[in-house]
């Protein structure tokens, strides 16, 4: 799991499980190392088996995974889903700032008269307010 990239299905999964702020919070904590399901319900206001529910759907999107010894489960992030993630976002983001910047680029190559238009000329218009004060 850790080398492999996500497909669509895993990505809804992943996005899924983000959707939510306790599980965004649990996620939070888990980036500063293990931690064992009572502990992720600390600071939430939500039942024991709430905050089970919420680890479930974090570890079936692959954001998680845990461990249980005797009767602590204990929960770790999965950075390489983390990390797949990050990077399908970042092919977004990317993506959007090439067409941005193309947009920019053609913007400042165009003339001001072709971005105004033939009647949005601003020269054109002070001169025809000088010509009708004669």
């Amino acid at each position: 799991m850790l080398n492999r990239v996500l497909d669509q299905m895993d990505l809804d999964r992943v996005f899924h499980a983000l959707a939510d702020s306790g599980r965004r919070s649990m996620l939070e904590r888990l980036s500063a190392g293990p931690a064992s399901v009572s502990e992720l319900g600390m600071p939430l206001s939500m039942s024991l088996a709430a905050v089970l529910q919420h680890v479930q759907v974090l570890e079936a999107s692959g954001l998680v995974r845990s461990q249980k010894v005797g009767r602590t489960r204990t929960c770790m992030i999965e950075p390489a889903v983390v990390r797949s993630a990050e990077s399908w976002i970042g092919e977004r983001r990317a993506l959007c700032e090439r067409r941005l910047d193309r947009l920019g680029e053609y913007l400042a190559n165009v003339s001001v008269p072709e971005r105004l238009g033939p009647e949005g000329d601003s020269t054109a218009s002070s001169r025809q307010g000088a010509v009708d004060d004669q």
